[in-house]
């Protein structure tokens, strides 16, 4: 019998430790469009030339960096997602993954004794929380949004296309970060009018990204809480990787809130992932659960599981399509 598979598992957190280690120290950023040697930049770095190229050659062996006569620099896919300003770039959420994330899972038993987040366990009583932690410096924000963007780059096209949008008028997507998704869904449907409604903090970077649209004529921000206060007028609203984070009493207010405002054959779009009716996968969406455990209230579901969530908030007609992307596509009308 192969071991291959175990051995993987256990390689899995080393591979991303050098994935992390190598961010942290820039080095994406600087072989950009740029050759360097270890000696090179062992200096700039100030480290050990021998531990550094062994962490450099590893980088090769995971296909992020290329080495050729002794000179490194990046590979394709690097620059795409790794190079901090790239418009793809999932750097930040990578940073997040080392200093928030990494800690957190090595409570993951913790969170599965006590069926809750490890927020106050890994990081003391002042820790805050999640999205506390997202917001508490303007780097961390930008960071955090911009590898929010990156993720929703690669699904967002193929959400708004899960299902005819067409006939609306006015996409009000809550907790809209980026504006990704209405920027998506305006590009592909030219009488749509798109509003990102976000906390007051994310509302000057959405716009930054909003402007680069070239639908950003037909597309606004409204600063709010969702939970809170009052919602804009839509005749279709969008939730992406929203109600994963929360238990069933804030997502039953939330269905509510968005179901009263509704016209009637209005709609409600879900961006997120989904398990298989019976939970036997896919594996990346079960590892996603794990990791709302660990971080937040919620937790991955079924398309059954949302479409009994949506009906008991009223909604009559719930559908779902996989997308092949990060994150799949619900459909709710009332």
């Amino acid at each position: 019998m192969n071991p291959a598979p175990i051995i993987d598992l256990i390689d899995a957190f080393r591979k991303s430790k050098v994935l992390f280690v190598t961010m942290s120290f820039g080095l994406f950023d600087r072989l950009h469009g740029a050759t360097a040697s270890c000696t090179k930049l062992a200096e700039e770095l100030e480290a050990d030339f021998d531990a550094l190229e062994r962490l450099l050659d590893a980088c090769v062996g995971l296909e992020v960096l290329a080495r050729n006569n002794g000179e490194y620099t990046n590979t394709p896919i690097a620059d795409a997602y790794l190079w901090r300003e790239s418009p793809q770039t999932l750097s930040g959420y990578i940073r997040y993954s080392e200093t928030a994330l990494y800690p957190m899972w090595a409570n993951l038993g913790s969170a599965v004794k006590e069926g809750h987040h490890q927020w106050k366990r890994t990081f003391g009583a002042d820790g805050g929380s999640l999205f506390e932690h997202f917001f508490s410096t303007e780097e961390s924000k930008r960071d955090f949004l911009a590898g929010m963007n990156g993720f929703g780059m690669i699904s967002s096209p193929s959400v708004v296309a899960a299902f005819d949008l067409s006939r609306f008028r006015r996409l009000v997507d809550l907790g809209g970060a980026t504006g990704h998704l209405p920027i998506a869904a305006c590009e592909k449907y030219p009488n749509l009018y798109g509003i990102v409604f976000d906390l007051p903090v994310v509302i000057p970077v959405a716009r930054e990204y909003i402007a680069k649209s070239p639908a950003a004529s037909r597309m606004d921000v409204v600063a709010g809480d969702f939970f809170s206060g009052e919602l804009p007028d839509a005749d279709l609203f969008v939730l992406g990787r929203i109600l994963h984070d929360w238990a069933e009493p804030k997502i039953h207010l939330l269905l509510s809130k968005i179901y009263d405002k509704l016209p009637r054959g209005g709609a409600l779009l879900l961006a997120e992932k989904l398990l298989t009716d019976n939970k036997t996968g896919p594996t990346h969406v079960h590892l996603q659960s794990l990791n709302m455990l660990i971080c937040t209230e919620g937790k991955e579901r079924t398309l059954p599981e949302y479409a009994q969530l949506l009906k008991q908030a009223g909604f009559s007609s719930v559908e779902g399509k996989l997308t092949g992307k990060p994150v799949d596509a619900v459909f709710a009308v009332k």
